[in-house]
C-alpha cells in the first residue's frame, strides 16, 4: 500500500509545514535546548492520537458538535493572545544566549502544559487532522485509510523531530541579543494574528 501511504504523507506534512503557533513554540525550545525530546514527543504523540481519531471517523462527531469547537476556539484564542503578548515583551526586554544552558531553566511541568495548549487548544487541530485528513483518509478504503494514516503520523514525527533537533543548528545565531528579538517579535506577531483569524 505505498500509494496510501505516500498519500498519507503528503497530505500530512502539507497541514503541518507552516508558521504557527506550535511549530514556533518546538522551534524556541530546540533553540533553547529545553526539554526538547519531551516537546517533540508529546506534539508528534498528539498527532498521531488526533489523526488515528479522525481516521476512525471521529470528526463526523466533531462535525456534528459545533458548540464544542466555538468553546475551543475562544480558549484557544485567549492563550494566543496571552502568549503572543508575552512573546512581546520578550522582544522589547531582550535575550541573549551565551551557551544553551547559561538561560533559566522552564520547568518541565511548565513546558509540558504550554505544549499541550498549544496543541490542544487549537480548533484548526481538529478541522484539518480529524476532519480534512479523516475524509481524505476515507477516499482510500477501509484496508488504504490506515495505510494513509501511517503515513501522515511519520510525516508528523519526521517533522517535529526535524524542528526541535534541526533547531540547535541555530544556536551560534541566537547568541547575539537582536536574533532574539527578531525571533520574539515574529513569534507575538503569529500568535496575535491566529488569535484574531480565530474570532473572526
Amino acid at each position: 500500500m505505498i500509494l496510501p501511504l505516500f498519500s498519507g504523507l503528503s497530505a500530512g506534512l502539507s497541514l503541518i509545514v507552516a508558521i504557527g503557533a506550535q511549530n514556533a513554540f518546538v522551534l524556541r525550545q530546540g533553540i533553547r535546548r529545553s526539554h526538547v525530546a519531551m516537546v517533540v514527543a508529546v506534539c508528534a504523540a498528539s498527532d498521531l492520537v488526533l489523526i488515528l481519531l479522525g481516521v476512525a471517523g471521529v470528526g463526523i462527531l466533531i462535525d456534528r458538535a459545533p458548540a464544542a469547537l466555538v468553546v475551543i476556539r475562544w480558549a484557544g484564542a485567549a492563550f494566543l493572545l496571552a502568549y503572543g503578548m508575552l512573546a512581546g515583551w520578550r522582544a522589547v526586554r531582550g535575550e541573549q544566549m551565551d551557551h544553551p544552558g547559561e538561560q533559566p531553566a522552564v520547568g518541565r511541568a511548565a513546558v509540558l502544559a504550554t505544549c499541550l495548549a498549544f496543541t490542544w487548544l487549537n480548533p484548526h487541530v481538529y478541522l484539518d487532522t480529524v476532519l480534512l485528513l479523516g475524509s481524505l483518509a476515507a477516499a482510500q478504503g477501509e484496508t488504504g485509510r490506515w495505510w494513509f494514516a501511517a503515513g501522515a503520523g511519520l510525516g508528523s514525527v519526521a517533522w517535529f523531530t526535524a524542528l526541535g533537533v534541526g533547531a540547535r543548528f541555530l544556536t551560534s545565531l541566537f547568541r547575539r541579543k537582536t536574533a532574539w528579538r527578531v525571533l520574539d517579535a515574529g513569534i507575538a506577531v503569529v500568535m496575535v494574528a491566529l488569535a484574531v483569524l480565530l474570532l473572526t
